[in-house]
């Protein structure tokens, strides 16, 4: 969108994604070089806008024209293309990437984003997460100002449940009904909990919508206090996510001041604040009840549920809890309506999704995309499929607690039920693509090796269970294992499902069950002493396979 003012802009991605890359250096570089020559331009921050790829992304904006993206960005880079616009106005058309003239749906010529439905992404990209007065400029806080004037907390909830969105943390509970019963749920005070506890391999949704547009979640928890009668929420974040933590603190403390947390907020009489609570990184405070026991003072280990959060959640009071993605939706759907946002996504799987796409993929990077959208679209359409020669194999979906889908699987379409099917889940959002060069029975070890590490050993099905599964794919990826062997670990996987205590054991055995479901033939190979991969190097194939790629 073509500045309306006299100022250029250059703007600079600088999510984790992009200072990794070295955008603070460059950042710095930009505003010496625009003080010294004393250039009308400002130099901007801004969040990540998804082609992680491409990082460091620099945009130019001169008045009146469209925004200039450059990608792979350094100072030497950004030092030419200063002097090309001031010597001409010209772009460096070498290092360009995009031109964005319609911020709702940037890049349209890139196949990146041709197929993305951003939503909950709209502003990360475009405004400085520090700046709540840019959060205003985009309609930021107005689905507040219109609760609190115009809608009554039944009102709200019913929206909610209109619109059909489903908790985006990997249960996919419908969020409406979750504040239905929370509000209706006998005790006072009540919470609400942010769980942005996310701690998937390979997934970076959450980190990526707190670092680019905190104030989206802080409106979306404040919308959700009214409705359900809250007065403390809490969010509670990994501390290996400071640049998130940092962003988040500095939104609390601009939100206060402008009447949006705190005490009478906005003079309706609802009082309503948030403190930021961090986690040490433990997997299995993704998990509701364990969450709230870490943020009680207490070791993360799950509760037996019912009772649910709902009735008796922190403290023993009624709880909601709901992740990052949801809450940033909330503000959307008040905004629009429930029907606008029912428009996009499936008939039981409203809206939009987020996810990290990592892996052997050619444009790792963050995507939203509506769902029912298919893997196969993801991974080739907006990935830009497999890097270099190597066939595809399996996308893992879903995290570590998700399953491995094979290539007659990718045109399974997103949404909760047909993941489900399918033997994988929707989880948080990561998406992990493999190649023909992965051992899919190593894939399953290296997951059910994390879920153990990451039990909180409480119960003894998934204590030991995911100890034995680990010992049987120890066994099998060093040649010495049996056919028995893949009947032993579908029978744990089974009792796992069946008997553990949370989520975390529930879903621990579904890589393994869903390699023996799809790729059984490796699994047969590996008890007969062959890795086709060249992973495993107690088995033909492996050992000089592994040489031959320079491992």
């Amino acid at each position: 969108m073509p500045t309306q003012e006299g100022k250029a802009r250059i703007i600079v991605g600088m999510g984790t994604c992009g200072l990794a890359a070295g955008a603070r250096d460059l950042y710095t570089f930009l505003r010496r070089e625009v003080a010294r020559r004393r250039l009308d331009a400002e130099v901007k921050p801004v969040g990540c806008i998804g082609m992680c790829e491409n990082e460091v992304l620099v945009d130019v904006q001169l008045p009146g024209e469209s925004r200039v993206t450059y990608g792979n960005m350094d100072v030497e880079r950004a030092r030419r293309v200063l002097e090309e616009l001031l010597e001409g106005g010209r772009a460096v058309e070498e290092w360009v990437v995009g031109i964005i003239d319609d911020e709702a749906h940037p890049y349209r010529d890139l196949p990146f984003y041709r197929k993305q439905e951003r939503f909950v992404l709209a502003r990360s990209g475009f405004i400085d997460p520090n700046s709540i007065d840019d959060y205003l400029s985009r309609e930021g806080y107005r689905a507040l100002k219109r609760v609190l004037e115009e809608m009554g907390p039944e009102e709200v909830v019913e929206v909610i449940k209109t619109s059909g969105l489903r908790g985006r943390g990997g249960a996919g509970f419908p969020t409406g009904t979750k504040w239905e019963l929370c509000r209706k749920a006998p005790g006072h005070p009540k919470y609400i909990i942010c769980n942005a506890d996310e701690g998937d391999p390979g997934a970076f949704m959450d980190r990526t919508i707190l670092e680019g547009d905190p104030h989206a979640v802080l409106e979306g928890m404040v919308i959700g206090a009214y409705a359900i009668g809250a007065s403390m929420g809490y969010i509670y974040i990994r501390a290996e996510y400071p640049l998130a933590i940092e962003r988040l603190e500095k939104a609390i403390v601009a939100a206060r001041r402008r009447g949006f947390l705190g005490d009478d907020i906005l003079g309706s009489g609802l009082s309503f604040d948030v403190r930021i609570k961090k986690g040490a990184g433990a997997f299995v405070c993704g998990e509701e009840t364990a969450l709230m026991s870490s943020i009680e003072g207490g070791r993360g280990m799950p509760r037996p549920r019912p009772p649910y959060p709902a009735e008796r959640g922190l403290w023993g009071k009624p709880t909601n809890i709901n992740n990052v993605e949801t809450w940033a939706n909330v503000p959307l759907i008040i905004r629009r309506g429930a029907e606008w946002y029912r428009r996009v996504g499936t008939a039981g799987s409203t809206g939009t999704k987020v996810f990290a796409m990592t892996g052997k993929v050619a444009n790792t990077g963050l995507v939203e995309v509506p769902m029912g959208i298919t893997l196969r679209e993801i991974i080739y359409d907006i990935g830009g499929g497999i890097k270099g020669d190597v066939p595809f194999k399996a996308v893992q979906i879903g995290g570590p607690s998700g399953g491995c889908l094979p290539e007659e699987m990718l045109d399974t379409p997103i949404d909760y039920d047909s993941l489900t099917e399918a033997g994988a889940m929707m989880g948080s959002g990561g998406m992990v693509v493999m190649d023909e060069t992965s051992c899919m029975v190593d894939i399953a070890r290296f997951f059910t090796r994390f879920n153990h590490n990451e039990s909180c050993a409480k119960c003894t099905p998934c204590r030991e269970g995911t100890l034995r599964m680990m010992e049987i794919l120890d066994r099998i990826v060093a040649g010495e294992g049996t056919r028995e062997d893949l009947d032993r670990l579908e029978e744990l996987g089974e009792v796992l499902q069946k008997t553990s205590l949370c989520g975390l054991g529930q879903t621990a055995p579904n890589p393994v069950l869903s390699t023996l479901r799809y790729f059984r033939e490796e699994y047969l190979e590996h008890v007969e002493g062959h890795c086709r991969a060249g992973v495993c190097e107690g088995l033909s194939g492996g050992r000089a396979q592994k040489e031959v790629r320079g491992g």
